[in-house]
């Protein structure tokens, strides 16, 4: 992948991720996290190769079925990408009402959800009155309200304390145990090294595996 003339973001990379695996993304900055995770949710082409995702290369998919499948990921973007029209509330069911869903058939869920990221008393208020930190919060509650099939987030913990970012963690595991493969893309060393979980490495566009840390050192489950 490379933008405009430039040279290669990423290059000759070659991998795949089981469906309901749990990985992180990690590497310096400029390393191509945000622009992998931009491949895989359809946001870019790749300059040359195929992405697969479902099974089919979505290359090959016509521009209308392109909204479908990413209502199937979820996505934590590093600039949250709010609606500020929106309360708290209604950017969170946002995905839902998408779908189709009634207000009547979600008010419970994202009701919950919103508590269980800090955010229970704050569900009506508007995205400008929220501090940074609850702002990554409501972007996560967003990305997560409809289960996805995958989950991608791109330094969801960075602008959390560590109670929170562990809060977090927990959140995206139990995603996982429900069934949804989950990426994340972080510098954050201290939760990958407890969390137990794989690794892809990338440096200078290009990618390795390291296999998960010891379980006695991983984070507790939910």
């Amino acid at each position: 992948m490379r933008y405009g003339r430039g040279s290669d973001v990423l290059s000759e990379l070659n991998f795949s991720l089981a469906q309901g695996s749990f990985h992180f993304v990690t590497g310096p900055s400029g390393a191509g996290k945000s622009s992998l995770l931009k491949l895989i949710y359809l946001a870019a082409k790749p300059s040359k190769g195929l992405v697969h995702l479902f099974g089919q290369d979505t290359s090959q998919a016509p521009a209308n079925a392109r909204p479908s499948l990413r209502r199937r990921i979820g996505v934590v973007f590093q600039d949250l990408v709010l609606l500020e029209h929106l309360s708290a509330f209604d950017n969170t069911a946002l995905p839902l009402r998408i779908a189709g869903r009634k207000p009547n058939d979600y008010r419970t869920d994202v009701a919950e959800l919103l508590t269980w990221v800090g955010l229970g008393s704050r569900m009506h208020d508007m995205p400008a009155t929220l501090s940074g930190g609850e702002r990554q919060r409501l972007a996560i509650a967003r990305a997560v309200v409809n289960r996805p099939e995958i989950l991608l987030a791109d330094e969801p913990t960075g602008n959390v304390d560590h109670e929170m970012a562990v809060r977090i963690f927990r959140l995206f595991v139990e995603l996982n145990r429900l069934g949804t493969t989950v990426l994340i893309a972080t510098h954050d060393q201290d939760l990958i090294a407890r969390s137990g979980r794989a690794v892809l490495h990338l440096d200078k566009g290009r990618i390795s595996r390291r296999a998960p840390s010891s379980p006695a050192a991983a984070m507790p489950a939910p």
